[in-house]
């Protein structure tokens, strides 16, 4: 009998109350569908893992740390989950460590990023309706993206494509679409209250400084220069369930393959 690791990896986030809701509900939920195998945690933020291990006195793996914690327990089979929204940096680098180690393993599953399919656009666009319902004409979500240089960051841009017309507008902190065409948008459109949510894993820095917070720069600072009222929610897309069953079929998709060393 295959004896299974399933390594979790995530960017991490050093706000205590947001990991548990989010990072750690999903490990559950994996751990849940796949009871017979063993669920280990890795953050692909150095800085994160530093913070944390400062702040909390507790070590986090990296994913190369992980993986051979992984090796020396004697698992032949590795499945690996990303928790990132995208294919973008982070999620290269963790491929990379996975790889590193692909044949010390007679098989290797490998479940993909949030977004992947043109199905998982489909479908985290109906839940960012369904989550936050427009009835109002002047009434409005504004969700904040990261952002990225890779190339990934054009999923940003699509998302907020597939959006128009809804009253839902997504924007990124470090990439296109960026927040002034966002804010050209809701005032063209004529939106006179706004709900603030981060599209993020996690309700992290970005989420309590970048958007939400009084410092001049903020979104939320932004946004009430220019009229609009603004509700901001700190709630990250990890605390959903269907955000965590979403995962959990990426992997149970990717096991019905995997590769095979043998």
């Amino acid at each position: 009998m295959s004896k299974i690791a399933i390594l979790v990896v995530s960017f991490g986030t050093t706000y205590v109350e947001t990991r548990r809701t989010t990072i750690e509900a999903i490990e559950t939920a994996i751990q849940q569908a796949f009871p017979e195998a063993t669920v280990f945690r890795a953050f692909t933020s150095k800085i994160v893992v530093r913070r944390i291990q400062e702040n909390e006195h507790q070590h986090v793996d990296s994913p190369v740390e992980a993986l051979k914690h992984i090796q020396e327990q004697g698992f032949d089979e590795l499945w690996v989950q990303s928790l990132h929204l995208t294919a973008g940096i982070e999620y290269e680098q963790a491929m990379a460590a996975v790889n590193q180690v692909r044949q010390s393993f007679r098989r290797v599953v490998i479940g993909p990023p949030l977004l992947h399919t043109q199905q998982d656009f489909l479908t985290v666009v109906t839940y960012l309706k369904q989550w936050y319902p427009v009835t109002q004409a002047d009434e409005g979500v504004l969700w904040m993206g990261h952002g990225t240089a890779h190339q990934a960051f054009a999923s940003y841009a699509c998302l907020d494509h597939m959006l128009w017309g809804s009253h839902h507008y997504l924007g990124a902190v470090e990439s296109y679409p960026e927040f002034p065409l966002e804010s050209q948008r809701l005032q063209r459109d004529g939106i006179h209250h706004v709900i603030l949510q981060p599209f993020m894993l996690v309700a992290g820095n970005h989420a309590h400084q970048d958007m939400a917070s009084e410092q001049p720069g903020s979104w939320q600072s932004r946004l009430e220069a220019t009229g609009i009222k603004v509700t901001p929610v700190l709630r990250g897309l990890g605390s959903y369930q269907q955000i965590q069953q979403l995962f959990v079929q990426h992997l149970r998709q990717a096991a019905k393959g995997g590769d095979k060393n043998e």
